[in-house]
């Protein structure tokens, strides 16, 4: 039993980085501000962490990376101190309308519009349209779990990861945000 789920967790590692240097796939997206996104035409200036969910429980774990998120990626001191450091990278939720799902698109929206944190806003996308591509091109695994990649401004994955967040999760993309900035 033991052996059968050490090799589980090692199979499931290797399938979970096995999109790490691809592209990311074409996507249109609207923010939450109504601001047409095209990815990955609109994100080439600069690497860019996205968090993908395509159901309702994968929606709720998505959640639970918008604060930690926002506070290591997106947020700008208005007065920086000498020890405060940001990121110059781009950081997006996208919550995917897929199927029987699609019409809910601008009645979800119009709610998240009225909840969500306006400084977070700009950064929640939301997408609309088939889901086949997606799933097969960035090798999603579970239905219910989000999925986050770091894309380099050429559109390479260079890191990918799942599920709900841990700060163990989170040092894993600080860390492939960190080392893909040296490279470039």
């Amino acid at each position: 039993m033991r052996k059968t789920t050490i090799l589980f967790l090692a199979l499931l590692s290797i399938k979970a980085t096995a999109q790490v240097g691809s592209d990311f796939p074409a996507m249109e997206t609207e923010s939450l501000t109504n601001i047409v996104i095209d990815i990955p035409s609109d994100l080439a200036d600069k690497f860019t962490i996205m968090g993908l969910a395509y159901t309702k429980a994968s929606e709720n774990d998505l959640k639970t990376w918008f604060e930690p998120m926002f506070n290591q990626f997106i947020y700008k001191p208005e007065n920086p101190s000498v020890f405060d450091f940001s990121y110059d990278v781009n950081c997006y939720f996208i919550p995917m309308f897929t199927g029987a799902k699609r019409p809910a698109y601008q009645k979800v929206m119009k709610k998240l519009q009225k909840t969500i944190d306006k400084r977070l806003q700009p950064y929640v996308l939301f997408y609309k349209g088939p889901l086949k591509e997606y799933k097969k091109s960035l090798n999603f695994q579970g239905r219910d779990l989000p999925y986050f990649f770091v894309v380099n401004p050429d559109n390479e994955i260079v890191y990918a990861t799942y599920g709900r967040y841990t700060k163990k999760k989170m040092q894993e993309i600080v860390e492939a945000v960190d080392a893909a900035l040296e490279m470039n």
